[in-house]
Formats: structure tokens, C-alpha cells, sequence
């Protein structure tokens, strides 16, 4: 398996897309079962042009890609690219994990000048 790393500009593509519920929503829906847009569109209270603009977000952000099916295009979640977005959220609860290890270390050192 090739690790992708992402550049700045596809993270912030990435979570700018992730911050509408909405478009959560269909991330969740195709990662479970592909789905032309026509079929997304029913399931919310807003126009089909609305959600496929949902979807081009999601689809320039690499969460989501469109493939052909007879007269249909069927959206699927980019699994690739959520596992990508997954190790930078890693790297950074490592990096918090780190702050709370140093803190219960130096919460555990007695302190100088402390009489016992």
C-alpha cells in the first residue's frame, strides 16, 4: 500500500469539506454504499443542484469520487484519502499525548526546595 502524504493545501481542502454537516453526512452514506447523486439528493431537504455542489466540494477534497454506471454516476468514498486525513489526526493525538505524559511526569517529580 503507497502512504500518501497530504500537502497543506488537500488538508485544509479536507477539513473545510468535513465542516459541513451535510456533506459529513454523505461521507458517511457512500463509505457504506455508493450512491448516484439523484439518490443523495432524497434523502435531504434541499435541492438535487445544492447537493451536487455538496458532492463537487467532497469531490475536490478527495473524499469522494464519481464513477460511471450505465447512465449514472455513482459516488463512492474515497477510503485512501479518510485514512490519509486519520494519520494527521494521529500525529496530532500523539503530539498531545506527548503534553500529558510531561505533565504527569512533572506533576510526579517532587519539587525542589520541598521539605519531605
Amino acid at each position: 500500500m503507497v502512504v500518501h502524504q497530504l500537502d497543506e493545501d488537500e488538508v485544509d481542502r479536507i477539513f473545510a469539506a468535513l465542516a459541513d454537516p451535510t456533506r459529513r453526512d454523505i461521507v458517511a452514506r457512500v463509505l457504506t454504499r455508493e450512491a448516484s447523486v439523484s439518490v443523495l439528493a432524497q434523502r435531504y431537504a434541499m435541492s438535487f443542484a445544492a447537493v451536487q455542489k455538496h458532492v463537487a466540494v467532497l469531490e475536490r477534497a478527495g473524499l469522494v469520487n464519481k464513477q460511471p454506471h450505465g447512465r449514472e454516476r455513482l459516488v463512492r468514498g474515497d477510503v485512501d484519502t479518510i485514512r490519509a486525513a486519520t494519520r494527521l489526526l494521529d500525529q496530532y493525538e500523539e503530539i498531545w499525548r506527548g503534553r500529558i505524559v510531561r505533565l504527569a511526569d512533572l506533576l510526579a517529580t517532587p519539587g525542589e526546595g520541598e521539605s519531605p
